[in-house]
């Protein structure tokens, strides 16, 4: 079903770009997400939310015109995410580009740069994206202040004080370990080791032997997609038996439904699933409706993605300018606060925005069990 699913829809973006953009009243974006390989879960949950953004564009009749995706595959590679990003810049024409993972949307972010192309992140959270240029902009709360959420958390609340951190050795990764190195001194707690993985390792039992070894109180995880699952189960498999820990790549499908992560804790951003506010209700309600699953942070972060160009696109329209790079980040610094699934959502000055984080445990679906204010 997964894979129909992406053919269907890639083929629909095919169909589109050899039609041509006939008619000035139609509007295209791009999407750089994984959708083949190990991460190809995350682009299956990117894709509901955008396609349902677009959906909800079009049936409004927000644009005047129809709105439509050209979705290119990233594997989560950055090389294949410059060649998605040279296409979709110098074929497709777009102004405005969705991009995905840390590695990716750092390597993605010089082409939009020198092109004046928009690039919103919605799931990469190296901290580093904040420093990509005014072209590139992030609608999720960088891993800096994930880390700042959950190690205070882990301390003084569950009295964890011995780290060892899992990470995968890549700018994600990286940028969680110099985080981890320069948070816990000061809550009284040591990084006792830290033990890189390669982005295609699959076997973890030496690491595991590593951890067992340290005596940890707490296991954090640095990675993503199928890596992450074997991690976690690899731990479990071979006697680490102590709290596991994690970033927003744990807020997806496959761990939730993984028996040896029953336990584990991440951070997102705060949303309340059950506001009142009438686009997050709307999503939430819809979302499930049509993916047959509880919406996430990532999923409304793309969704956001969409419903964001809809908001600057028609904002140009009305004022009688046209829809470019430059256009809709003058558009977005002139509007500054805009109305999004999970509340009212203002952009800093580096393109990224600040936000209330919140600590889940996975038991099936996730639960909350810490509220933490936005820095």
């Amino acid at each position: 079903m997964l894979l129909l699913r992406k053919v269907a829809v890639l083929a629909f973006s095919l169909l589109v770009s050899s039609a041509g953009r006939a008619s000035a009243e139609d509007f295209r974006i791009g999407a750089i997400f994984p959708l083949s390989g190990a991460n190809a879960d995350y682009g299956d949950l990117y894709m509901g939310a955008t396609e349902l953004a677009v959906s909800h564009l079009n049936d409004a009749k927000f644009l005047g015109g129809k709105l439509s995706i050209a979705y290119e595959d990233s594997q989560a590679l950055p090389q294949q995410g410059v060649i998605a990003m040279n296409k979709l810049v110098n074929v497709e024409k777009v102004s405005y580009v969705l991009s995905a993972f840390t590695g990716v949307s750092k390597a993605i972010s010089t082409t939009a740069a020198r092109s004046h192309t928009v690039a919103v992140n919605g799931g990469g959270v190296g901290p580093d994206l904040a420093e990509l240029g005014e072209y590139f902009w992030n609608v999720i709360p960088l891993a800096n202040f994930e880390v700042r959420a959950m190690a205070p958390y882990l301390v003084q609340k569950r009295g964890l004080k011995r780290f060892v951190l899992v990470y995968v050795d890549d700018p994600l990764g990286q940028s969680i370990k110099r985080e981890l190195e320069s948070s816990l001194p000061s809550l009284g707690a040591v990084l006792a080791e830290a033990l890189s993985v390669p982005s295609n390792a699959q076997q973890f039992s030496g690491v595991a032997a590593r951890v067992r070894d340290a005596k940890p109180d707490v296991v954090y995880i640095a990675s993503f997609g199928a890596q992450q699952s074997q991690i976690i189960k690899q731990l479990r498999d071979n006697g680490v038996t102590q709290q596991l820990a994690s970033y927003s790549g744990f807020a997806i499908p496959a761990i939730a439904s993984l028996p040896e992560a029953k336990g584990a804790l991440f951070t997102t951003q705060r949303i309340d699933w059950n506001s009142g506010d009438p686009v997050t209700k709307r999503f939430t309600r819809e979302y499930q409706a049509k993916t047959n699953r509880a919406p996430t942070a990532y999923a409304a972060n793309y969704y956001n993605a969409v419903l964001l160009f809809g908001t600057l696109a028609s904002a140009l329209q009305k004022a009688g300018l046209p829809i470019t790079g430059k256009n809709l980040l003058a558009k977005r610094r002139e509007i500054g606060t805009f109305d999004l699934v999970g509340g009212r959502v203002t952009f800093e000055k580096d393109g990224t925005i600040r936000s209330a984080m919140q600590i889940s445990e996975v038991d099936g679906e996730p639960a909350v069990v810490e509220i933490v204010a936005a820095p």
